[in-house]
């Protein structure tokens, strides 16, 4: 089986890959048990061949695989990147360069929103994944040949999958238009949590400054304390119980003996002390440490009508020119629109705004129109006098 388990021979392998334009790439890993994802498999798919690298070999460096990753003359072609970067930003604090992500890709050229790595297999590759083997022990060694097998599939049809989408790109001269979702994942700030940020992740429905400052400390808590230990945050503490006690903000560790997410254990023992003095240290902060709190207001009367034509309107555009509705405009773009033709949204710049943001701002202002014809939805642009369809 082609398993790397040694520095020499990941060395050798990584020389030969150095020389090609891309590889493809992809991680097997587990995360259920621990806060950082253990990292079980590495996957390079070459123009010859694919390997996988055992990181948990024994006397196993991943230096040369590292400096492969870095390497600029390289691009490295991954599907639905996210985990797999935030594992190589963890190891070497940088992000693989030149970086291509075939799920965005594939948004582009009008796959639909997040289109599966078996979904574009089966339809550009022609391939069927054998899924057998997708729940399993990754850190269990040995690996049998079918797991193995399994995991190279990953990066082999992805090398056809990568040279059809960059061929429709170069075609459509889309290539730009992945430009803003590749510098989200380029960014090493996208792979961190900093523990005083950590309470946005809860999205509390309370407004109550009292309460926010508590959460947030409670939460900064948690976050510190799940990274010290390496365990999963809600393994810490779930989010339910974070929230019942900053509801209650507790002045002792008697107090919690009333929430009803915490165990005893947990209130009569030093996890006790610590929420109580997190919550202190929460209402000792200045508001000012809050963002600015926008309480969401009813929509206006006509608002929720012009929101739904604004979600068929973009449903038709998306559909004509054949590119995911969520990399155009996401829920919040529309609501925002509607209630302001200068809104600070992506939908409203750049090709998002030439393929939907004009349109957009036409249906609100009267200047188009949406009619049915049939089974179809058709738009009308009015013109003075008249009207032109398209």
């Amino acid at each position: 089986m082609p398993m790397i388990t040694t520095t020499a021979d990941l060395a050798a392998v990584v020389s030969a890959f150095r020389q090609e334009p891309y590889i493809t790439v992809d991680t097997e890993f587990l995360r259920d048990k621990t806060y950082y994802p253990q990292l079980c498999l590495v996957q390079l798919g070459g123009k010859d061949r694919a390997v996988a690298v055992d990181p948990l070999a024994e006397g196993i460096d991943l230096g040369p695989l590292y400096e492969l990753m870095a390497d600029p003359a390289v691009l490295k072609v991954f599907h639905a990147a996210r985990q797999d970067l935030e594992i190589f930003v963890l190891a070497t604090g940088t992000v693989p360069a030149p970086l291509f992500d075939t799920q965005i890709a594939a948004m582009v050229c009008g796959f639909g929103d997040q289109a599966s790595y078996e979904t574009l297999a089966s339809r550009l590759a022609k391939a069927t994944i054998d899924k057998s083997s997708r729940f399993t022990d990754w850190s269990a060694r040995p690996l049998t040949e079918r797991q193995v097998a399994y995991a190279l599939s990953d990066v082999t049809h992805l090398r056809v999958v990568y040279e059809k989408l960059a061929k429709r790109l170069e075609r459509s001269g889309r290539a730009s238009w992945l430009e803003d979702e590749l510098a989200i994942l380029r960014d090493t700030a996208t792979y961190r949590v900093e523990p005083e940020n950590a309470w946005l992740r809860l999205k509390p429905r309370s407004t109550n400054p009292r309460f926010l400052k508590a959460l947030r400390e409670l939460a900064a808590w948690r976050e510190v304390e799940a990274q010290k230990r390496n365990l999963p945050r809600t393994r810490m503490l779930k989010d339910e119980a974070l929230l019942e006690v900053a509801a209650m903000l507790p002045q002792s560790p008697g107090d919690l003996s009333r929430a009803r997410a915490l165990t005893k254990g947990i209130v009569e023992g030093s996890v006790g002390e610590q929420l109580v003095d997190a919550v202190r240290r929460g209402l000792a902060l200045p508001d000012s440490i809050l963002p600015p709190l926008v309480e969401k207001e009813d929509s206006p009367a006509g608002r929720g009508p012009l929101i739904e034509l604004l979600k068929v309107l973009l449903k038709l555009v998306c559909e004509k020119h054949e590119v995911a509705q969520k990399l155009v405009a996401s829920s919040a773009d529309l609501e925002a629109i509607a209630g302001d033709s200068a809104a600070d949204v992506p939908a409203l710049s750049g090709w998002r705004r030439e393929i939907f943001g004009n349109d957009a701002l036409a249906l609100k202002s009267g200047r188009l129109a949406l009619t049915a014809e049939g089974n179809a939805i058709r738009i009308v642009r009015l013109e003075e006098g008249g009207f032109a369809g398209d």
